[in-house]
């Protein structure tokens, strides 16, 4: 509902926001992703503040993004019934308070759960909120400002994880949450301004059409591609905090935020994928250009210096995001009438691979070392050249 001033007329905010579906969209999208990723650069503060052994500090990533790798096949089953615009309002002041709870928790099980809680919540609010864009939007500006949304998420991610170290470092963990609540909660006022309903765009698949997609050769390559690819990506973000903070224990978390930078070169690489599509001839191509991109990323980080591994997280992220750009693409250009059943299975293989990636890698990092540990990495994606030499096989 608008409100007015005095008068009666609508006031100059409510005309703002109501003006700007677009940019309350953008906006609950990157407080959606900081919530997601926040807890990232600072694992290790958790480790020494509760008693917490490795394993323990590095499922607060796990637990929050394990409903991501089923909801896209799963909750249009769940979710059908409900108001489109009154879920999102009350799943984003849920998001929020829950955040609020998590900075004034003390015990690591109540941590944990409420990370839980939240990672059921984020997955139908991106599909929401994604819904919304598709609604409001001309279909002539709809790919524009999907490009948008993609911007908006990878700006999260990389906010969210900076703001959460460097407000550590000044203020201690908790005033970074707290505040993050509170935009939440702002947010959930600010959806108000949303068209009244729009469709969700949940996918509610039969088991024989999942089949029928998985049995589809180029499909399973890029999904069992793009499982592992964000498998090494999720545990080298995941587990770097614990090494940097073994060049220097007085090292801020701040700099240990600062060190994702290198994610927002994924919003320049997809706006200008198609142009390296067509600079290296192909689809396929790329994708390998891509790995390529990957494996030298990886490699840098074995040189054990701040700056250094720095550059190596531009190089690293460019690599996935080629891969990322083109095979999401690839899936939308190639399904038909199952291209909603098509691009749920990529993102829950996707969000699989680093569901599994943010704790199993970890054993090995432990046990055996960093370099060891990005040796594995880095032999898991020369094996998927594999599936992309096999995805250029069917495409040709």
């Amino acid at each position: 509902m608008i409100q007015t001033n005095r008068l009666g007329g609508e006031s100059s905010l409510a005309r703002f926001l109501s003006n700007n579906q677009l940019l309350i969209i953008y906006t609950c999208t990157i407080l959606t992703l900081c919530t997601l990723y926040a807890v990232q650069p600072i694992q290790p503060l958790f480790e020494k503040e509760f008693s917490l052994s490795r394993f323990e500090a590095v499922i607060f990533t796990t637990v929050i993004m394990l409903p991501l790798g089923f909801a896209p096949i799963f909750y249009g089953y769940i979710l059908e019934t409900f108001s489109s615009k009154l879920f999102l309002r009350n799943a984003v002041l849920i998001l929020g308070i829950l955040e609020l709870c998590f900075a004034w928790s003390d015990t690591y099980p109540v941590l944990l759960a409420i990370r839980a809680l939240q990672g059921l919540l984020i997955p139908a609010v991106l599909t929401s909120l994604m819904s919304y864009i598709s609604f409001i939007t001309p279909k002539d500006r709809v790919q524009q400002a999907i490009g948008y949304y993609i911007g908006a998420t990878i700006l999260g991610g990389f906010v969210g994880r900076l703001l959460s170290g460097v407000l550590s470092d000044y203020f201690g963990w908790r005033l970074f949450f707290v505040l993050l609540g509170i935009a939440l909660i702002a947010m959930f006022g600010c959806l108000s301004f949303l068209s009244e309903e729009v469709k969700v765009d949940f996918v509610k698949p039969k088991f024989s059409q999942i089949m029928d997609v998985l049995k589809n050769k180029t499909f399973f390559n890029i999904y069992m591609m793009m499982f592992f690819i964000f498998f090494v990506f999720q545990a080298l973000l995941n587990f770097i905090p614990f090494q940097l903070k073994t060049f220097s224990s007085t090292m801020g978390y701040g700099k240990v935020g600062m060190m994702y930078a290198g994610y927002i070169i994924g919003f320049i690489i997809s706006i200008r994928i198609l142009w390296m599509i067509r600079l290296f001839k192909s689809e396929s191509k790329t994708i390998i250009v891509g790995i390529i991109t990957y494996v030298i990323g990886l490699q840098i980080f074995h040189i054990n210096n701040y700056m250094v591994m720095f550059g190596g997280m531009f190089v690293f992220c460019a690599g996935f995001f080629i891969i990322h750009s083109v095979a999401s693409g690839l899936i939308s250009k190639l399904a038909h009438e199952k291209r909603a059943i098509s691009n749920g299975l990529y993102l829950s293989f996707y969000y699989a691979g680093g569901t599994v990636g943010t704790f199993a890698p970890g054993v090995f990092y432990h046990y055996l070392g960093w370099h060891i540990f990005l040796g594995l990495l880095a032999f898991i994606v020369l094996g998927t050249l594999l599936f992309a030499l096999r995805l250029q096989h069917s495409l040709h």
